[in-house]
């Protein structure tokens, strides 16, 4: 890439290259390898950035941008390897620490005496050289990538100390009077600042690292929840167990009480509660019988099950789960491109302020005016390390979509958080969305002349090759009144309108009254008998046999039991609700009044959902679009932020920017009341960060000095540097721990 052309990896993609995100079903890594297996494994893995997640190499490494440590992009169950970077700082800041409090003790008492400094080189040495490479080594490369970093500053403070003592040791004839103490007349030395620097960094990068691995955890619990084996079923009816990796779509499986279900797929006998908590958040266990939709990772309760595997490896709801937050942690959110611009400059500005610092003191500063240039230019480098700045954004975020998961709520990406929280209006799809999705058949009214058998026969024999909810409602409910669908030909559906095919010799057409219309068949016979239905909150649909209107069938679809308590909380929180459906206005009025929703569009096809959004997207509103089919999918990809339900279809979830896995609507309060946090939680850092080097700085250079005789020494520099990150890294975990609704 034209930006960064230096950086490959080894096999030659540039830093930008965009790499296809790993299969979720492919996360896990065979736990019976050998140390040296994974270790392998580890070189050949894709690691990226979590401030730049457009840096992608193979092994771990640093990254060229920024210098920090790169993440794995696939996150393992396995410890060894992964966390290569927190153990080699241990082990350097346990060195440094373990040579540094001697330095700094000898520092103190014997400080610039005759033997005394050839300690402090002794000692400060090791800590420099082996304990700070890692620094130098980025220091290095932020100058060749001409990207400057928070190890631009580190190395240019450290280095300028040790140099500058170094060379005083030796050859202090080099130095001026301007360089040496007044009193004792020697240059001064500072390899315990730099020793001591070295060490708090090191220490500031512990805890970095290990606040950072916590971010993962998320990942690494829904990884867990997936079983290693299971038992299936043979043609003979015997049993064999399997690994989860050979299940594929078909088999039957075996569950018993008390085992977790190994992958997504359908009760084919047997009854028992399910406890789906680890995936939707919801505590209270769910009954499930045959035909049933069950989810992989969840646990059987005291019934046995057999169950037809319909979704494997990374097509599973937790596989999906798993892709979905990955991505979602290494997005960057719209609130991070101040942060970039300000980083772009803030280095340069830095040095430039360094550079004054060192000129104001050596011109005006008392004696000896070029040493205390030194050190304050020193301090100014260390204590303005960005590093807090930098990680304000990708910490909280990283943290959020981990909770979020835990409760339901999965975000595709950061920009979704960003906007959950000033959306102001949600439009919602009802079918599947404020109702069950789960439509049955109440009401049929034949014609005058027309048999009721005949009228559900040819209606369901149409509706045998839809896939829509009401018209697996309409052949469900002829099974079970006794009637059996026949074979039909040419079927066509009409979106937004219904279905026409032929049946036998007939010509059969069900729908609402502008399909009817569009045909030209007269429903004036069945206008009163619909709006009847219609009053009721049922569906009405028009059905007509070779051109003429034979009869009507009510449907109607249950309200979720949590819709009237999540439009409360809704509505609460100050949202304007507006029920979009393509049901008639006298059956969405019913619905709306039941739920508490006043804004009702009935009629809606579904490309006027998106004119409709577009239009209050006009009026200046951020506007969220809920529903569940692939028929809302284009009014989920143009609203703000789309809210897709789990339960409906995969290309819904693709279009949404959030995702609530149980189809609860009360996941939107939580998803708002999460945005609201996390977004706080970034001002937070993002405050502290700004004021700290605004403090910082100023206190740093020696503004101080001239009114309170207070200088700041660059061990004091450097650990309020090392505490600044792991404030901001705190501050960001704290959302694991914020109650919702």
């Amino acid at each position: 890439m034209k930006d960064h052309p230096h950086w490959q990896d080894k096999n030659g993609h540039d830093c930008c290259h965009q790499k296809t995100a790993p299969e979720a079903g492919q996360m896990e890594r065979n736990p019976r390898l050998k140390k040296s297996e994974r270790d392998s494994n580890t070189q050949d893995a894709t690691y990226t950035c979590p401030m730049h997640p457009e840096v992608r190499q193979k092994g771990p490494g640093s990254c060229p941008l920024c210098g920090m440590a790169l993440e794995p992009l696939e996150i393992s169950l396995d410890d060894p390897a992964d966390d290569s970077e927190y153990r080699d700082m241990k082990r350097r800041f346990s060195v440094s620490a373990a040579l540094g409090v001697p330095l700094l003790v000898l520092s103190m008492t014997l400080h610039g005496s005759g033997w005394a400094k050839y300690f402090e080189l002794a000692l400060s040495t090791p800590i420099v050289i082996w304990g700070g490479y890692p620094f130098f080594q980025r220091f290095w490369q932020s100058l060749k990538n001409k990207s400057p970093n928070m190890f631009t500053l580190i190395g240019l403070g450290t280095g300028v100390a040790y140099l500058y003592s170094l060379i005083a040791l030796f050859f202090p004839h080099f130095f001026p009077s301007s360089f040496r103490d007044p009193s004792t007349g020697e240059v001064g030395l500072y390899f315990e600042a730099a020793g001591v620097i070295i060490a708090l960094v090191l220490f500031g990068q512990v805890l970095e690292l290990k606040a950072r691995g916590q971010t993962s955890a998320a990942i690494k619990s829904l990884l867990g929840l997936a079983p290693k084996i299971a038992r299936r079923l043979k043609s003979d009816g015997t049993e064999e167990e399997v690994s989860i990796s050979e299940i594929q779509v078909g088999d039957r499986l075996r569950v018993r009480p008390g085992e977790k279900i190994p992958v997504d797929g359908m009760v084919l006998s047997g009854e028992s509660h399910i406890d789906e908590s680890m995936v939707t958040g919801e505590p209270i266990p769910v009954t499930k019988g045959a035909n049933d939709k069950v989810i992989g990772a969840t646990i059987n309760g005291t019934g046995s099950l057999i169950i037809r595997a319909e979704k494997v490896g990374k097509d599973t709801l937790l596989a999906q789960i798993v892709q979905l937050v990955s991505e979602a942690q290494r997005s960057r959110a719209p609130i991070q491109r101040l942060v970039d611009r300000v980083s772009l400059y803030f280095v340069p500005a830095v040095v430039l302020i360094a550079v004054i610092a060192s000129l104001a003191w050596g011109l005006f500063g008392p004696e000896p005016r070029l040493a205390f240039a030194v050190v304050n230019a020193v301090a100014v480098l260390i204590i303005a390390c960005p590093c807090a700045l930098g990680l304000a954004t990708p910490m909280s975020i990283m943290v959020a979509t981990g909770r979020g998961a835990g409760m339901g709520v999965l975000f595709k990406d950061a920009e979704a958080i960003e906007l959950m929280k000033k959306v102001n209006t949600l439009v919602v799809d009802k079918t599947g969305t404020l109702t069950v999705g789960k439509p049955v058949l109440v009401s049929v009214e034949p014609m005058e002349g027309v048999a009721e058998k005949e009228l559900l026969q040819a209606a369901a024999s149409l509706e045998a090759h839809s896939e829509h909810p009401l018209a697996a409602a309409i052949v469900a409910g002829s099974k079970e009144r006794g009637v059996q669908s026949s074979d039909s030909d040419g079927f066509e559906s009409i979106t937004g309108k219904g279905a026409q095919a032929r049946v036998g010799s007939q010509q059969v057409a069900i729908g609402n009254a502008a399909l009817m219309e569009s045909l030209n068949i007269s429903i004036d016979r069945g206008v009163l008998l619909a709006e009847k239905m219609r009053s009721r909150g049922e569906t009405a649909m028009f059905v007509s046999i070779d051109g003429k209107l034979s009869g009507i069938l009510g449907v109607s679809d249950p309200i979720k039991e949590s819709t009237i308590e999540a439009i409360k909380a809704l509505k609460k929180l100050g949202i304007r609700i507006v029920m979009a459906t393509g049901d008639h206005e006298a059956t969405a009025r019913v619905i709306a009044r039941k739920i508490g929703v006043s804004d009702v569009i009935s009629g809606v096809l579904p490309q006027k959902k998106t004119d409709l959004i577009k239009e209050y997207q006009a009026k200046g509103e951020i506007v969220a679009m809920a529903g569940d089919g692939i028929n809302d999918a284009p009014a989920l990809a143009q609203a703000n932020v789309g809210i897709a339900m789990g339960t409906g279809t995969d290309v819904a979830m693709k279009s949404a920017g959030v995702t609530l896995v149980k189809g609860d609507l009360r996941g939107i309060v939580r998803a708002y009341e999460l945005s609201q946090a996390t977004i706080a939680n970034i001002k937070q850092n993002l405050f502290f960060a700004f004021v700290y080097n605004a403090l910082g700085v100023p206190v740093a250079a020696g503004v101080l000095y001239p009114f309170f005789g207070i200088l700041l020494s660059p061990m004091f520099a450097s650990a309020a540097m090392s505490l600044s990150s792991v404030s901001v890294i705190g501050n960001a975990l704290r959302l694991r721990k914020v109650k919702f609704e």
